[in-house]
C-alpha cells in the first residue's frame, strides 16, 4: 500500500508491504467562518468607547489564518473610529526566536506592512511589569505597554499542549508576552523533582489537577480584561470556526470542541507507528516537532518503533536544549534543572522518557550528531523507505501527528 506523508513543504511517498491502520480524526465543519456573523459577535463585546487597541497574535508556529481573519478584526475597529496609529499588534513569541520579515509578511499578509507590529522579546526586562504572584510562586511579569490599551484582543488557534493541557487563549499573554524567568517558573511545574519524573497530570487535554494549567488559570485572573478570539482548525490547519468571548468558559468551550475532533480514545497500541509531524510549520524545528513526536509515541507499545517525518529546517529551535543532554545521566539532568531550569527543560525530560521506552527513527534535516545527542536514530530518505517497507507486527499511519492525541 502507498501512503503519502507531509515533510516540511514536501510530500514523501512510502510503500508499506501490508495494510496499515490509518489513525484518523473526526472531521471538522466544511464551512469557513462568516465575516458578518463574526463581526456581529465581536460588536457585542466591544466597550462603548475605544481610544487604543492592542491585538495579540501568535508566531509562525501556531498559525490562525491571520492573512485573512486579522483584517476582519481591524476592519471592525476602524469602523468604531480607530485609525491605524491607534492599533498595535503584538507577536506573542514567549521564548521562541523572532521570525524573519519575510515570514511575518507571509503569515499576516498585507496587514503586516500597514500596521504597527511589535515583536515581543522575553529578555527585554526593562519593558516588563510584575502583576503579582500565583499561589505556586510564579511571579507574573509581562510587557507593560500591553496595559496601556482600552481594548485588548487575544487572537489565536486552540491546540492541545503536552504539559499545559491546551494551548491558545490565555497563553497568548502568558507565556506569549511574558518575561523569560517568569515563563520558566511556570513551565518548571511540569517536573516532579522529588520523584524524578514528569507530573502525572501534566498531559495533553487535561486541565484538572494539572499544576501548569492551574497556575495559568491563576495568572489569567491577574490579567486585564480582554476579548479572546479562538480559531478551531481542521486537520490541514485551515480555520473552520472562530469563537469569540470574554470569559474563561469561552476558552473551555473551544477546548471541548477541539477535543471532540482530535482526541483518540480507542486505546489501541501498535508495534510500529509511521507518522508525519504535520509538515511546515509543525516540523519547523525539533522543539515544535517534539509535540508531534509526543503524540505519535503514545500509540507505540513498549519496545516498539516510531518512524517520524520531520524536516526541522530551523534546527533544534533552542540553543541551550542540546546542552541538557550532553554528558548527563537522567539523575544529573533532573538535579541540574532543579538547581537552574533552562529553556525547554521539561521537553528534554519528556523526550528522554520516550527514547528510553521506544525506538525513535526520524527522516530529518537535523545532523547525525544532533540526533545522536537526542537519542534519536536519523534515517536518510532511502533508509526510511527501506525500513518502513518491510516492517513486522502491527502498523499504523498518522498523517498529522501534531493534532491527534490521547
Amino acid at each position: 500500500m502507498k501512503y503519502i506523508l507531509k515533510f516540511g513543504n514536501q510530500y514523501i511517498k512510502l510503500n508499506i508491504a501490508v495494510n496499515a491502520n490509518v489513525i484518523t480524526v473526526n472531521s471538522t465543519p466544511a464551512a469557513e467562518p462568516d465575516k458578518g456573523s463574526f463581526t456581529d459577535n465581536l460588536s457585542v463585546l466591544l466597550p462603548p468607547e475605544i481610544r487604543t487597541a492592542g491585538i495579540v497574535v501568535s508566531d509562525k508556529t501556531r498559525l490562525c489564518g491571520y492573512n485573512k481573519y486579522l483584517s476582519w478584526v481591524i476592519d471592525k475597529l476602524e469602523k468604531e473610529g480607530l485609525d491605524k496609529n491607534s492599533i498595535k499588534i503584538y507577536i506573542a513569541y514567549g521564548t521562541h526566536p523572532r521570525q524573519s520579515e519575510a515570514e511575518s509578511i507571509r503569515i499576516y499578509g498585507s496587514t503586516y506592512k500597514k500596521y504597527d507590529f511589535i515583536h515581543h522579546n522575553c529578555d527585554d526586562v526593562e519593558n516588563m511589569v510584575s502583576l503579582g504572584f500565583t499561589s505556586r510562586g510564579t511571579e507574573v511579569k509581562i510587557r507593560k505597554d500591553i496595559l496601556d490599551h482600552d481594548l485588548l484582543i487575544l487572537f489565536g488557534v486552540v491546540s492541545h499542549h503536552y504539559f499545559a493541557g491546551y494551548g491558545g487563549g490565555r497563553k497568548l499573554i502568558f507565556p506569549g508576552l511574558a518575561e523569560r524567568e517568569s515563563i520558566y517558573l511556570n513551565h518548571k511545574l511540569f517536573i516532579d523533582f522529588d520523584n524524578m519524573k514528569l507530573h502525572d497530570e501534566c498531559r495533553s487535554g487535561n486541565l484538572s489537577g494539572n499544576p501548569v494549567a492551574e497556575d495559568l488559570y491563576e495568572i489569567d485572573r491577574l490579567m486585564p480584561d480582554k476579548i479572546i478570539i479562538t480559531g478551531i482548525p481542521d486537520s490541514n490547519g485551515n480555520i473552520k470556526r472562530l469563537i469569540t468571548g470574554k470569559k474563561y468558559n469561552d476558552f473551555l468551550k473551544a477546548c471541548s470542541i477541539y477535543d471532540d475532533h482530535y482526541r483518540n480514545k480507542d486505546g489501541i497500541m501498535y508495534d510500529n507507528i509511521i507518522a508525519s509531524a504535520g509538515g511546515y510549520p509543525k516540523d519547523i524545528n525539533f522543539i515544535q516537532t517534539h509535540k508531534s513526536l509526543h503524540n505519535a509515541a503514545s500509540f507505540v507499545r513498549d519496545g516498539g518503533n516510531l518512524f517520524l517525518l520531520a524536516e526541522c529546517t530551523d534546527g533544534v529551535g533552542n540553543d541551550e536544549f542540546l546542552n541538557i543532554f550532553k554528558g548527563n545521566s537522567r539523575k544529573d539532568i533532573y538535579n541540574n534543572l532543579r538547581h537552574k531550569y533552562s529553556g525547554n527543560g521539561g521537553t528534554a525530560l519528556s523526550l528522554l522518557s520516550k527514547t528510553e521506552r521506544i525506538n525513535v527513527y526520524m527522516l530529518t534535516e537535523l545532523d547525525n550528531n544532533t540526533c545522536r545527542t537526542l537519542g534519536i536514530n536519523k534515517l536518510e530518505h532511502e533508509d526510511m523507505l527501506s525500513r518502513t517497507g518491510k516492517l513486522e507486527g502491527s502498523i499504523a499511519i498518522i498523517h498529522n501527528a501534531s493534532i491527534v492525541y490521547r
